[in-house]
């Protein structure tokens, strides 16, 4: 095909493996024209769902009541973590967690420069510097060298955000391993990993947020994410201290506990018992609480995760199937071999260079033709605060994936026929010919 850079290339026109027919399912460009706008992420509620919400709304309590510790109890269980502290965003969960370590400015955090946003101003809000180190030009995930290069530029690091990306997980035995060697404390971003598995020290599988390799795990509930609360997120800890300092941190630093007052002679009656009005402010807190409205969805979702997961691992394989004969211009993420991914985008590498055809151009031509897509993400070091501060700087890894990243439609309410809908939209788009 001749693209808007004068360049040539000629796609393979099969998606199919050898000896399979999905000629049945094959959709030209003029198909697709009716069909409805397949959006690359979204919710998936049913019935049960709606019933929960509607339990809540009918009962005595629609926020800080029975259903959020319920959600919390039942998402540690999931996760086999030891404490499960649920929160208003997964931003929100980032920030209690570099709230709970006692972060402060003059310390260094090191966060993936490939990440949303939230994984670095974490460090930010709390005063903290950050320290981006690079990633793996295929998987968009931090390694072990690239934590090492960031250390050797940096003296005075607290702690590290390894990102789980797509789904995939850091490897993080050897993240833990180098972070104790240093004495740095480990928050894992698993936003984009709920319901997946990870291989410990031990070479064990466990469940991501199962911190048995980091102090915290952070999970977001937001609607494209595995489950949703509508907004929401979750911090899951095995420390007690530190589930302390993120419950209390959660409501603006209150504390109720009779044996952790400071101030005993106002907070306790003649006999020793909590005054039943009293509570004490014990750090600068924020008003970061999720209501029972959303935890009462986030229940109902949880009792689905793994049907979810498994038809999220169903819809990539056939993308992987349909994608592979487009190398090798176009291919999808290269696979770790670490664990089980809970999968939460479907990631294609297209050399748009090669191929002679701009990002923008192929996503509004997929929009056009009814097809949702996103990039996931800009490198954080790109972006203008974080260039004022820092200055410029350079990580050939993140910009090479950066340069050929396109997140796919892929949620678990999506049919086979919607991923075939999906790799034909691409082939028309990207050799019309």
């Amino acid at each position: 095909m001749t693209g808007t850079h004068g360049k040539t290339h000629k796609l393979v026109a099969s998606a199919h493996k050898p000896g399979q027919n999905r000629a049945n399912h094959s959709i030209s460009r003029k198909d697709m024209a009716p069909l409805p706008q397949l959006s690359y992420g979204r919710q998936s509620i049913d019935a049960a769902d709606v019933q929960a919400v509607i339990d809540v709304l009918k009962s005595d309590w629609l926020t800080t009541g029975p259903a959020v510790s319920d959600f919390e109890a039942e998402f540690a269980k999931v996760t086999g973590a030891k404490y499960a502290v649920a929160c208003s965003s997964g931003t929100a969960g980032l920030h209690l967690a570099t709230m709970a370590l006692q972060l402060d400015e003059g310390d260094q955090v090191i966060v993936p420069t490939m990440t949303f946003l939230a994984s670095a101003n974490a460090a930010r809000y709390v005063g903290a510097d950050v320290v981006f180190c690079d990633v793996s030009p295929d998987t968009g995930l931090m390694t072990a060298e690239t934590f090492r290069a960031a250390l050797e530029n940096s003296c005075n690091v607290k702690a590290v955000i390894p990102v789980h990306f797509a789904g995939q997980c850091v490897d993080m035995v050897a993240i833990r391993k180098l972070a104790q060697q240093h004495d740095i404390l480990v928050i894992e971003d698993a936003c984009h990993a709920l319901g997946g598995r990870q291989l410990d020290d031990m070479g064990h599988m466990t469940a991501v947020g199962s911190c048995t390799m980091s102090e915290m795990a952070v999970f977001s509930l937001h609607p494209v994410k595995t489950i949703t609360t509508g907004e929401g997120g979750v911090v899951t800890t095995n420390d007690e201290e530190i589930y302390k300092r993120l419950t209390s941190l959660r409501i603006h630093g209150m504390v109720r506990v009779a044996q952790d007052l400071k101030n005993k002679n106002l907070g306790l009656d003649e006999n020793g018992d909590l005054n039943p009005w009293y509570y004490e402010m014990h750090d600068l807190g924020f008003n970061y609480r999720i209501s029972d409205i959303n935890c009462a969805l986030g229940r109902s979702q949880l009792s689905k995760l793994d049907g979810f997961v498994k038809r999220r691992q169903a819809l990539v394989s056939l993308y992987d199937e349909l994608v592979s004969p487009l190398a090798p211009h176009v291919s999808p993420l290269t696979r770790v071999n670490n664990g089980c991914p809970g999968w939460h985008l479907y990631v294609v590498l297209i050399d748009f260079d090669a191929i002679g055809i701009s990002r923008a151009e192929v996503m509004r031509s997929m929009s056009d033709m009814g097809i949702g897509s996103q990039v996931h993400y800009l490198p954080v070091h790109h972006q203008p605060y974080y260039q004022e501060l820092y200055g410029q700087q350079s990580f050939p890894g993140a910009d090479e994936y950066y340069a050929r990243c396109l997140s796919l439609p892929l949620h678990p309410d999506m049919i086979d026929r919607d991923v075939v809908r999906v790799v034909d939209t691409i082939k028309a788009v990207l050799d019309p010919n």
